[in-house]
């Protein structure tokens, strides 16, 4: 993320505006989590109070000192100091003294059709067992533990043991390349890599182990290799190192504890590292602390979701990132709640793979990411329609803005206008959901993620700072600290401070442009460096792709600016077109009338290109940066996340074809 440039005007122009408002379900009112109206203002009058009421939700081996001390200079932010917790405690062995121990805690679903469901009190001795195998091969408090893992109940338990031993974690998505895998372990110093001998991914085979291989062979500090067997037979070969390797279920077998206590750590005490990904240079490893962010993911869990015992939750999100730490394992298993864990894709072996697990396991909290949704949109409704999914009564969206059109689609489509949406905008370096609605509190509007959570204080600022009007583009920004916020880059904090804090002192720029409206509501308008800047008007792409997937042909939209001798900059859309409806010149021109017509002319864009797929990584974020290296001639950049390499590459030809 780069800073506001000097040159930008300070506002950017909103051109799209949206009506249509939903008020929460009457049911819901009655019953859910949060339904105290006055919660804002309560927060709002004393956010650090506020945050220590949430912390109260948590176990504690010793209570806090001093709920918040912050060094906004420096840039040290430092919450419930001089208490002592476990995060392992607080989502495992705390719900061992309830019912909620025979309660199921995971319910896994290979993409091959294997299904394995974990009790509370199956998770408490995997987790005691894993955490007593990393104790026996050498892993102490404060050591880091490298986790390169398919989506299998092993790799949710292997965080909680990390966790239970005090020692912070650093999980690299198992879509990675070697390069990127050896890269995030010699940033972190890990000491110990735990993975698996493959997975599967659309029905072929992901060579985790051998790719594995690959990266620790340049990374001396890597002592032990576990190795977890997902396929077993499937993998002819599996090539293990005498001395290093060790098979996972040998490695339980041969340590006899079956309990380790929980290590008393200090609420400052790192709990994870993770990596976000820069448009240039390496990957900044944001390291979150254990008791804010904890607290932090435990009652945004609770009080957006509505989280009940009765509940099936289901985050589709893999825990290699962020959303999958914080809302399938932590922040949900700290309630109790019961998770599913799917393995695959949502294509294989067929389009209706996510509505056939909702329908099986009776799903009934959805949260997943409006580039899915889009996807689902152009596969048609004839799929959700084959299944039952009246078990669903939440639904969310993360990774990006949703268009108000996909946000209509998810209603009336998988909700059947029965369940409230709940938008979340957040980030890695957040920790946890900041701005969102309360499903009984707050009415939703179609693409807006409506208002901060109660104890975040979230504003829109132009280049100077200062709070725009209503209705007016600007930079969003955090101007308290919060618990579950990132403490620092891992091992470079100059890079932290000038990255998120330089551009407004003591002031979190979150990189994203917004507007508020006069309801006080938020809308993302994407990436400031996805800004447009035509003519001297600042236009975000997300709204310019709202206005393409708002024509019925439209299934999903990537717009980027590109430079043109007049107007500074041009716009160049490249769109998917729904099933039944033909790529040509006429189409191209029909949605650039049709742009020009929701929006202005201003916005018309250049040209169009149909692709059958936008690039996108696996957790569903459109890669708009390497469609803007293609249309600049620039040598693209980091591609390790793409979930299909071979859709860049088709994007590129069919660009230079019609240069």
């Amino acid at each position: 993320m780069s800073n506001p440039s000097q040159n930008d005007l300070s506002t950017i122009d909103v051109v799209l505006h949206e009506d249509r408002k939903f008020p929460p379900p009457e049911g819901l009112i009655a019953t859910a989590n949060m339904r105290d109206p006055n919660i804002y203002d309560r927060a709002n009058a004393d956010v650090v109070g506020f945050w220590e009421s949430a912390a109260s939700r948590l176990n504690w081996y010793r209570h806090w000192d001093t709920a918040l001390d912050w060094d906004p200079v420096g840039v040290h932010a430092r919450w419930f100091v001089g208490g002592t917790l476990n995060a392992s405690y607080n989502c495992v062995d705390r719900h061992m003294n309830t019912w909620r121990q025979n309660k199921a805690a995971i319910i896994w679903e290979g993409e091959p059709g294997e299904v394995r469901t974990l009790t509370y009190r199956d998770l408490y001795r995997e987790v005691n067992r894993t955490a007593a195998m990393l104790r026996r091969i050498g892993v102490n408090k404060g050591d880091r533990v490298a986790i390169y893992m398919p989506m299998v109940p092993e790799l949710a338990i292997a965080l909680l043991a990390c966790a239970r031993i005090g020692a912070p974690h650093t999980v690299i998505f198992a879509g990675f390349s070697a390069e990127s895998l050896r890269d995030r372990i010699l940033d972190s110093q890990s000491s110990v890599l735990l993975t698996a001998d493959g997975g599967w991914r659309a029905g072929k085979i992901i060579d985790l182990k051998g790719i594995a291989n690959d990266a620790v062979a340049q990374c001396p500090a890597i002592k032990k290799v576990v190795t977890y067997q997902r396929l077993g037979s499937a993998v002819h070969h599996v090539q293990m190192e005498a001395g290093r390797d060790i098979w996972w279920d040998e490695a339980l077998d041969q340590t006899k504890e079956t309990y380790i206590e929980p290590e008393q750590v200090d609420s400052e005490h790192p709990l994870f590292i993770l990596y976000t990904s820069g448009t240039t240079g390496k990957p900044k490893g944001q390291m979150h602390t254990t008791g804010g962010y904890l607290t932090d993911v435990a009652l945004t869990s609770s009080w957006i979701f509505d989280i009940k015992d009765s509940d099936v939750y289901w985050c589709t999100a893999d825990i290699g990132w962020v959303t999958g730490h914080s809302y399938i394992v932590y922040g949900p298993m700290a309630n109790g709640a019961t998770c599913v864990m799917y393995e695959g894709g949502p294509g294989f072996p067929d389009k209706d793979r996510y509505w056939s697990i909702i329908e099986k396991h009776g799903v009934s909290i959805l949260y997943t990411a409006p580039t899915s949704i889009r996807t689902f949109m152009r596969w048609g409704e004839e799929y959700p329609n084959k299944h039952d999914m009246s078990s669903l009564r939440i639904l969310g969206t993360v990774g990006e803005p949703i268009n108000p059109e996909a946000w209509m689609w998810y209603n009336r489509v998988i909700g059947k206008e029965n369940c409230p949406i709940v938008d979340t905008w957040w980030q890695t370096e957040t920790g946890g959901i900041m701005i969102t609605p309360l499903p009984a509190l707050v009415a939703t509007k179609p693409g807006s993620a409506t208002r901060p959570f109660p104890g975040i204080v979230a504003d829109v600022v132009d280049r100077a700072g200062n709070s725009v009007p209503n209705n007016t583009g600007g930079y969003l920004v955090i101007k308290h600290p919060w618990p579950g916020m990132s403490r620092t880059i891992w091992g470079d904090h100059e890079r932290y401070i000038k990255t998120y804090w330089e551009q407004f002192p003591g002031i979190y720029l979150t990189g994203d442009g917004a507007r508020r409206d006069d309801d006080g509501y938020f809308w993302l308008l994407g990436r400031i460096d996805d800004v447009v800047n035509i003519s001297g008007h600042r236009i975000g792409t997300m709204e310019v792709e709202s206005a393409l997937v708002s024509d019925p042909s439209v299934a999903e939209a990537a717009v980027i600016g590109v430079p043109h001798e007049i107007k500074g900059q041009g716009i160049v859309a490249f769109v998917t077109l729904k099933s039944g409806n033909t790529p040509s010149e006429e189409k191209a021109q029909e949605l650039r009338e049709h742009v020009a017509k929701v929006i202005g002319a201003l916005a018309r864009p250049e040209k169009i290109y149909f692709t059958a797929e936008l690039p996108k990584t696996r957790s569903a974020k459109i890669m708009r940066r390497l469609l803007r290296d293609i249309a600049e001639g620039r040598v693209l950049g980091d591609t390790t996340t793409l979930a299909d390499p071979n859709i860049l590459a088709e994007i590129k030809q069919l660009y230079e074809d019609e240069q």
